[in-house]
């Protein structure tokens, strides 16, 4: 046990340290509220993201609030991530490489009887972060060129709070609760002959969001689940200031100008998994989500919204528990993820494909573990406009597992 503290508090303060540094480079993150984190629990990373029928007993399980129905009795649940990403950008002139340390979640989870449970978690929902320089950009109706520089940085945090309560020995529903804030700044530089018109502005966003989500357990290797997050609208507020400058000198046209923006709407989501077990040790998980963009009716000067498909398999190993050999109870896990993306930019879709593989190395006689795992994913193309990245990233989350309020047999 003194082990598994000591690597919490690492953990906790390695993350606590990475919270304000939580930034994703990637150009993407122009769009709406950011590029959105994938903040996923325990060993899920490994498995390429999937698990929604996967139970919550030795991990909290982010992806179906339901799974905490399923939580043991006296156990206490901590869980905490970050993870380091490598990434080159390319388009067909140029390609560079930037690296960045991220904050992934704090989360904790404990059993209100022998039937329901309740977590909190808070991560980050999206980061925006982005550099554009000396693009050139026709005017419009004219035969001229004007030169754009812009940079964004910010992005949401997500409060969330989620309670499943196993209402047989078969079935466990649960709900959750997301409150989203944060905000995002937008510096823009227009330049067009001899003078340059400077555009910034700061964006408050603000909302909430509910999802539901049930697990049933067919037989003793079989469990199926699913998700529904239900549509919400997120509220912003926007301070700007505009300013320009020409051969005359420079002039402030606005300052500290408080005006309300088109809020952003987060679409209906349904997901479906299943989580079958082979042989005793090698558990299959496949998840698919649909989330049905189209419905909010929104877009952007630089692309449209779509509806999204993802795919996701994981398959874990795992020796016998009777074998008690430290190297026998380390736990290998490898998967793959697909994600049609959201965007849609000249007619081309943004996609994200990724493979990862994963140990979960146990820490003590407990369910207490690190879990490493690292991912190879690509996401856009080369060429009509869109930039392509290539990531390596690397997850460490800590999952401990506790026993508490038990009475001690021996004094």
């Amino acid at each position: 046990m003194k082990n598994s503290i000591a690597v919490l508090v690492f953990f906790v303060l390695f993350s606590l340290q990475s919270f304000g540094q939580s930034i994703s480079s990637s150009p993407y993150s122009l769009y709406g509220l950011g590029t959105v984190y994938d903040a996923d629990f325990g060993g899920i990373p490994g498995i390429g993201s999937s698990g929604i029928a996967l139970p919550s007993t030795q991990f909290i399980n982010n992806l179906n609030p339901a799974s905490l129905g399923f939580m043991n009795l006296n156990h206490f649940l901590f869980d905490v991530g970050g993870k380091a990403i490598l990434t080159s950008y390319e388009n067909s002139a140029n390609k560079e490489s930037r690296n960045n340390v991220q904050f992934s979640h704090l989360a904790i989870a404990f059993p209100l009887s022998d039937k329901a449970a309740f977590s909190f978690a808070l991560k980050p929902y999206s980061s925006s972060a982005y550099t554009i320089s000396n693009l050139s950009l026709p005017i419009i109706d004219s035969d001229s060129d004007y030169i754009l520089d812009a940079t964004g940085t910010g992005g949401l945090n997500d409060v969330d709070i989620s309670y499943g309560r196993k209402f047989s020995k078969k079935l466990s529903l649960g709900v959750s609760a997301s409150v989203l804030f944060g905000n995002t700044t937008d510096d823009k530089t227009f330049t067009i002959g001899n003078s340059i018109t400077n555009s910034y502005k700061t964006t408050n966003y603000s909302g909430a969001r509910l999802s539901v989500g049930g697990q049933y357990v067919v037989d003793s290797t079989l469990t199926i689940g699913s998700t529904l997050k239900l549509p919400t609208k997120i509220n912003g507020t926007q301070v700007g200031n505009l300013s320009t400058i020409n051969i005359s000198g420079s002039s402030t046209i606005e300052s500290e100008v408080t005006s309300d923006v088109d809020s952003y709407y987060m679409p209906f989501e349904a997901a479906f998994g299943i989580s079958k077990v082979f042989k005793n040790n090698i558990n299959l998980t496949v998840d698919y989500e649909r989330r049905f963009w189209n419905s909010t009716n929104q877009s952007t000067i630089y692309g449209d919204y779509i509806d999204q498909d993802k795919f996701a398999v994981g398959l874990s190993y795992s020796k016998p528990s009777a074998i008690r050999s430290y190297f026998d109870r380390i736990k290998y896990s490898t998967g793959f993820n697909y994600d049609t993306g959201y965007l849609e930019i000249d007619s081309n879709r943004v996609k994200n494909v990724s493979l990862s593989l994963g140990l979960s190395l146990p820490l003590e006689n407990s369910g207490t573990a690190l879990n490493v795992s690292y991912s190879y994913g690509q996401k856009g193309s080369i060429g009509d406009g869109l930039i392509k990245e290539n990531y390596h990233k690397l997850s460490l989350n800590l999952s401990l597992d506790a026993i508490w309020f038990v009475k001690r047999k021996f004094d």
